[in-house]
């Protein structure tokens, strides 16, 4: 299956009842800034550089980010950090990510999230999670270069060690942390990273030296 069939058969997911309708009054229910937009309100798909080797994963997309755009990490704050981190270190053509017609290109990354819908307080089901690990899977499987995975935030982290258990022989026992590397299966590293959230961000938890360094780091790792 190429990457874009596996990406129209992702936006036409149906499979999580609750995921469903919760993207949906999203997209309904929208944001007053953005009450004049049209929310994308469908399942969302990973993008970049399908020869990358680094994948950059959260853990689904946001209510009035990517929920409304179409594209993770596309159109709310934490975009606006994490794009501004990886332009500088030239993983991406451009420091903003706003909406799908940008000009955005991604540069020795891809980036995805574990869940594809958007889910109530930002707490999957494990259901949910397991339903959407075939398309996470799939993701992998045409990522035939890669070697870590940056996971964003602690929730993120935690999706894709649960992701590692259920799908390959991993049973070690391991706890987030920013800049934390572990071996995950035999050809990739699991990387733990802050969420460049605003709160992150305004406590000072994260700064743009911090997530910068880490992401040479990955790419020292990927050498």
């Amino acid at each position: 299956m190429l990457i874009e069939n596996l990406n129209n058969t992702i936006v036409k997911c149906q499979k999580c009842p609750r995921l469903v309708k919760f993207r949906k009054k999203i997209s309904i229910e929208k944001r007053k800034e953005f009450i004049n937009q049209t929310y994308w309100g469908k399942p969302i798909t990973g993008f970049g550089d399908i020869k990358s080797k680094i994948l950059l994963v959260g853990l689904a997309p946001a209510a009035h980010g990517g929920n409304r755009t179409g594209r993770v990490f596309t159109g709310d704050k934490s975009s606006d950090f994490l794009y501004k981190c990886l332009y500088k270190v030239k993983m991406s053509n451009q420091p903003n990510s706003t909406d799908l017609n940008d000009g955005l290109k991604l540069k020795k990354s891809y980036i995805t999230t574990a869940l594809k819908c958007v889910p109530p307080e930002d707490k999957p089901l494990k259901k949910e999670l397991n339903n959407c690990f075939k398309f996470f899977d799939l993701e992998l499987s045409h990522l035939k270069n890669l070697k870590v995975i940056i996971a964003l935030g602690k929730i993120g982290f935690d999706a894709c060690v649960y992701y590692f258990r259920a799908n390959y022989d991993f049973k070690e026992k391991i706890k987030f942390g920013h800049g934390k590397i572990f071996k995950v299966s035999k050809n990739i590293l699991l990387v733990g990273c802050y969420h460049p959230s605003p709160r992150n961000v305004n406590t000072g938890r994260l700064n743009e030296n911090k997530m910068i360094n880490l992401f040479k780091k990955a790419l020292k790792l990927t050498n």
